[in-house]
């Protein structure tokens, strides 16, 4: 798979990326990581509350939301390397892992404002029983009138990622905050776990390079019962927006009392809470915007939106992206750095329609997306990789006096016989090309570009000096003086010093908050050489 997957080449070219790469390209200050967190289990208590969650404008949006029932607790947490809460409310709600096969059981307990009415969730793609004494019928499902609960099971079969919502008035329901995911984990047959295992990925994420040996954080070792769909790391996106105008109009129905009111009575029910015309000021990656979303998971200051997105990943490593449009809008999602090869919509395999050449299993047929564009309600499951492949730069900076690293390319051309090796993964075509055409440095001529003055680019601690990846970045770093000055920069072999692509809406306006740049649905990808360990549960 790795081998099909075309790199975006004028992508990486293109004047933001390139100045970010050298502008940027020494990440000092440890961001938030994350996974694909949330609670397992197959019997899930979940209520629908309301509560307040941040913008980082410094607005507190009045919202509802799932969360966990405080007098019972999930059977557990996911990944299983990674410590987690589950709120009694929570933007987006909790995602619900479970097993292929399995019988889920999900009961919604209805704590949202009695104006709000009744609510209920809805399963699409599986076949859901939904039952209570004291649920009614509804327009789309059983639901649960204020304060009384209603109880939804089903059998999880079809596998891969999916959407959870609200059925009931769901221009409004679903805009307040009434969403979440599921992903359901296949029962891989004895040939996909043997394809999936002891692969050099493996080996390099068992090596210790002085600071540990990485922990997995995968839920599982293949996204489908196919060979195909081996990763190594996975991430879940839930894209979505408000409109604060419509959750203030429901705010004020929620806390309207006579007094309040002027002496007259107040609204018993939503209806006048107008969701058209429809203008959203803040546009979401799991319920946060950036720079919020590049924050940990499960950190204090986000007590109802305890999901962050911020990826994390090694030159080579195959990565899993679950993304699901929460919201009414289209989001185009642009990952830099590479296409994504899609998967799956809604668990549905994308496959060539029979074996080629006497193949075992049919071929994948997902297209190269240039962005994985969301629809509301839709999920999808994509692979992505970052190797370097395409650049014509050594990015790890070989070919200073005294190097003596090697690279031997393996059928793909890529430089995998070492896992230990600090440039595991390298394209080796482009082993001690130098980047700089008038180098300041000690490296050659000959690379595509003519740097600028590093002392220009540099911005105090943000910035290595050094336009190279890896722990010896900075001793590399071009011209004539240590960059930053006063020795601000110290990277050890161990130290992250990576690379950050800028993963972004390819929607102007949905890159603000509240109409400031920068905010909104951005984040950052890191590329990170071996020797850093990547800990998701940071």
């Amino acid at each position: 798979m790795r081998a099909t997957i075309a790199n975006d080449r004028a992508n990486r070219v293109q004047p933001l990326l390139l100045a970010m790469m050298v502008a940027a390209a020494l990440l000092l200050a440890p961001t938030g990581h994350a996974a694909a967190p949330g609670i397992t289990g197959t019997t899930f208590n979940l209520d629908a509350k309301a509560a307040y969650v941040t913008q980082p404008d410094g607005a507190s949006i009045y919202s509802w939301g799932y969360g966990c029932s405080p007098d019972t607790s999930p059977s557990g947490f996911a990944p299983a390397a990674m410590a987690g809460t589950c709120p009694d409310m929570q933007l987006p709600g909790p995602t619900l892992i479970v097993n292929e096969g399995a019988t889920v059981t999900v009961t919604l307990t209805n704590g949202l404002p009695a104006a709000a009415g009744n609510t209920s969730m809805l399963f699409p793609g599986f076949d859901v029983t939904a039952s209570g004494a004291d649920a009614v019928d509804g327009l789309l499902t059983r639901e649960a009138p204020t304060g009384k609960t209603v109880t939804y099971t089903f059998k999880a079969s079809s596998v891969g990622t999916h959407s959870y919502y609200s059925g009931t008035q769901a221009d409004l329901q679903i805009e307040m905050g009434l969403y979440g995911a599921i992903i359901v984990l296949p029962n891989l047959s004895s040939t996909v776990t043997t394809a999936c295992s002891n692969s050099s990925n493996d080996q390099a994420r068992a090596h210790d390079f002085g600071t540990g040996v990485e922990q997995d954080f995968r839920l599982a070792k293949a996204a489908y019962n196919h060979s195909a769909t081996c990763y190594d790391r996975e991430y879940l996106f839930q894209l979505s927006e408000i409109d604060p105008k419509i959750h203030r109009a429901a705010e004020e129905i929620a806390d309207c009392t006579p007094e309040t009111n002027g002496g007259k009575g107040c609204p018993t029910n939503m209806s006048s809470v107008m969701t058209e015309q429809y203008h959203p000021a803040y546009y979401l990656v799991n319920g946060r915007s950036m720079p919020d979303d590049m924050d940990p998971s499960y950190v204090t200051q986000y007590p109802h939106q305890p999901y962050n997105g911020n990826p994390h990943m090694h030159p080579g490593e195959m990565i899993l992206l679950r993304i699901i449009g929460q919201g009414r809008w289209q989001h185009p999602l642009h990952e830099h750095g590479n296409h994504v090869r899609l998967l799956a919509r809604d668990g549905n395999l994308l496959l060539a329609p029979a074996t080629i050449n006497g193949e075992a299993e049919p071929r994948l047929a997902g297209p190269l997306l240039f962005t994985t564009t969301s629809t509301p309600g839709q999920a999808m499951d994509g692979l992505f990789y970052w190797t370097g492949k395409g650049l014509n730069w050594d990015v790890f900076g070989h070919g200073y006096a005294g190097d003596a690293s090697v690279c031997v390319p393996d059928a793909n051309g890529y430089y995998t016989s070492n896992p230990a090796a600090q440039n595991y993964y390298e394209w080796c075509a482009d082993h001690k090309k130098p980047l700089e055409s008038k180098p300041f440095g000690s490296v050659g001529s000959g690379g595509p570009v003519t740097l600028p003055d590093p002392n220009i680019v540099a911005n105090g601690a943000w910035y290595g000096g050094s336009p190279y990846l890896g722990g010896e970045a900075t001793i590399r770093a071009v011209g004539s003086t240590p960059i930053p000055p006063s020795g601000t920069v110290a990277n050890g072999p161990t130290d992250e010093a990576g690379f950050a692509f800028m993963w972004h809406s390819h929607n102007e306006r949905e890159i603000t908050t509240n109409n400031i740049f920068p905010g909104g649905m951005m984040m950052m990808m890191l590329v990170d050489p071996r020797a850093f360990l990547i800990d998701e549960a940071k």
